[in-house]
């Protein structure tokens, strides 16, 4: 058996291990709670501190974002805007990063702007055409009544008076027209098949200065432009001479070739003035190419239109325009080309040329020294149909006589040429001052220049009459108008008793 005091002591050695036990279990708790209060406290100071961080850097991108909006709204836009109209403005970049989010913006502002300055430059163009319709009628019915009073009046020195309004009229036309295309008009009333040199003649017959023009005709006789090309090569000849005459010294010369090329016509206008820089020359063919749309807010103030019509009239007429190459005189060399396409033939016999034009170098005629009437506005008054000074005119103006194909009995013989001395051997005699040279047996048809006494010189244009005829005295030359006025006076006394109307 057992002894009591065994069995006390092995209780009392199970109940010491017991409480070891429950001891070092309540130990290990205790140092498990302790662990995670410390974790606890650490991760309390973690979000503490990542939710001040989070905070600072709200902040901080808030402060970015204001001050990108405030960039965008400064500095941004309004360059964007003003790019819009004048490329060469730069626009700022984004101050930080965050200013990415601003480009679908700016891209927004500039189709709004470029829709907004189409619509105000159509509503421009559209008042602007309707302004220049009312003011080409004005000049129209100016024009009328000015042929009407060239008809009337008989005076010389009142007939040149008119005649130099009726050319400032042409040019008041010309300006008005060139609007007008550069509005999106059209050119105006269709014209007949002209020669091409009537055509260019013309656009020279419409600006002031168009004595300086030297004009070289080297085309075929009867080299002619369809109907609705006429009215656009007239206009632009007009505008790259009058650009020649501006831009060079009033005492130089502005040379114009017309030559056959392998596509069509080229008509080469040569300048000897101040030239253009090569972003000029550069910015320049990018207008007159056409290939751009040009806002009327593009043109400056005043607006620049030569180039802008040229650039409408090439889109709208399939024609090209060069101005890269400089001119071998030093300034600018502009080039015309008129395709094939636009290209007609007219019998020269049938409808010559206009007169004042400078002719052909192909027909083996002298070129005559003046190439324009004494009054440029009215050049194109002939047999043939030529462009008129301006758009829309109805009926040609009165001009100065015009030559006729016979020469006066009294009219000295033409200097004898190796084209006009017979060939060895032929029984043809040699043209004496009564006995004209025989034409070729190929040759067409020409129109001669009459030749006119010195009297008739003085009354037809007595501002050259000191170099085509001898110094008269003033006696004389009232003798010869006194006779002039009583001879249409007779007449008009002559037609009024037969019941005739006067002209």
């Amino acid at each position: 058996m057992i002894e009591i005091p065994e069995l006390a002591f092995g209780g009392l050695a199970a109940g010491t291990v017991s409480a070891l036990a429950l001891g070092s279990g309540l130990w290990r708790s205790r140092r498990e709670r302790a662990r995670l209060r410390r974790e606890m406290t650490g991760l309390r100071h973690q979000v503490e501190q990542s939710a001040r961080a989070g905070a600072e850097e709200a902040e901080r991108i808030r402060q970015a974002f204001t001050a990108e909006l405030a960039h965008l709204a400064t500095r941004r836009m309004p360059a964007e805007a003003s790019r819009t109209a004048h490329p060469h403005v730069p626009v700022p970049g984004p101050v930080g990063p965050e200013g990415a989010a601003t480009e679908p913006v700016l891209a927004a502002l500039r189709a709004a702007v470029l829709q907004e300055r189409k619509r105000v430059d159509a509503a421009a163009r559209a008042g602007m055409r309707g302004t220049t319709r009312e003011i080409q009628a004005s000049l129209y019915r100016l024009q009328d009544i000015l042929h009407g009073l060239q008809q009337r009046y008989d005076e010389p020195e009142l007939a040149q008076d008119l005649y130099s309004l009726d050319h400032e009229n042409e040019q008041s036309l010309r300006r008005a027209q060139v609007a007008a295309v550069v509005c999106g008009a059209w050119v105006g009333l269709a014209r007949e098949e002209s020669h091409l040199v009537d055509a260019v003649t013309g656009g020279q017959a419409r600006l002031a200065g168009y004595r300086r023009v030297k004009l070289h005709n080297h085309l075929d006789p009867g080299t002619a432009l369809v109907s609705h090309a006429v009215e656009p090569v007239a206009i632009i000849a007009a505008e790259l001479l009058d650009n020649a005459l501006r831009h060079s010294s009033p005492d130089t010369s502005v040379v114009v070739n017309l030559e056959h090329v392998h596509n069509g016509v080229a008509v080469t206008v040569d300048d000897a003035g101040v030239g253009m820089a090569p972003d000029e020359r550069a910015a320049a063919q990018r207008v007159v190419a056409g290939t751009d749309p040009i806002m009327f807010s593009d043109l400056g103030d005043p607006p620049r239109m030569g180039l802008a019509a040229i650039g409408q009239l090439t889109r709208q007429f399939d024609l090209s325009v060069d101005l890269s190459t400089p001119s071998p005189y030093g300034g600018v060399r502009a080039v015309l080309l008129v395709d094939k396409h636009l290209l007609s033939r007219v019998d020269p016999a049938l409808r010559p040329a206009a007169a004042s034009t400078s002719p052909s170098t192909r027909t083996g005629e002298v070129p005559r020294q003046e190439p324009l009437a004494e009054h440029a506005g009215h050049t194109e008054h002939a047999h043939a149909p030529a462009p008129r000074a301006a758009a829309g005119s109805r009926t040609a103006p009165a001009a100065l006589p015009e030559p006729d194909t016979h020469q006066p009995a009294s009219t000295p013989a033409r200097p004898v040429s190796g084209t006009d001395r017979p060939a060895p051997g032929t029984d043809h005699p040699a043209p004496g001052p009564a006995q004209p040279a025989p034409p070729a047996a190929d040759d067409l048809p020409r129109r001669r220049r009459r030749q006119v006494s010195p009297d008739q010189a003085a009354m037809i244009r007595p501002s050259a009459a000191g170099t085509t005829a001898p110094a008269r005295s003033p006696e004389e030359t009232a003798a010869a108008l006194g006779a002039l006025q009583s001879a249409t006076a007779a007449a008009r006394d002559a037609a009024r008793s037969e019941g005739t109307p006067p002209r």
